[in-house]
């Protein structure tokens, strides 16, 4: 008696090759710093302020910078993990560099820029320049 043999086997098969590597594809790595980090952005009467989550980090750890009109938050978040013994099972804690920048409008004073950092949260407090009264002026048709 002959085995009977599916013939969809190798389409099964080449399906389950091709999950794998999507799986592995879109899975995290253990450097993923894509999403780091996250902030808030928002504005009142008399200035916009930028809120990052950086948790795990001091102050000394970050850096900002403002270059050519661009506000840049940037430094490197490093574990010491003692892999000795250990057989982890899931990772999800991001290390490794990051950076993010933010183009700041016009109405910015740069030069009063503040920033503060607690509990693992950046805050810059990005003043507005002090504005005059808009004089306008009625121009006659002739």
């Amino acid at each position: 008696m002959l085995a009977r043999r599916n013939y969809f086997d190798p389409f099964v098969e080449l399906q389950r090759e091709i999950d794998r590597l999507f799986e592995d594809f879109v899975r995290p790595s253990r450097f993923d710093t894509t999403h780091f980090p996250k902030v808030d952005v928002y504005e009142t009467d008399k200035e916009v302020v930028i809120e990052a989550e950086l948790p795990g980090l001091k102050k000394d750890d970050v850096k900002i910078t403002i270059e050519d009109n661009v506000l840049t938050i940037k430094g490197e978040r490093k574990f010491n993990r003692e892999d000795k013994g250990k057989n982890y099972k899931i990772i999800e804690r991001a290390e490794g560099y990051f950076e993010r920048s933010f183009g700041l409008p016009e109405y910015v004073d740069v030069e009063k820029i503040k920033a503060k950092f607690n509990d693992g949260v950046l805050t810059i407090e990005l003043p507005k320049k002090e504005t005059k009264d808009k004089k306008v002026i009625d121009i006659q048709v002739e």
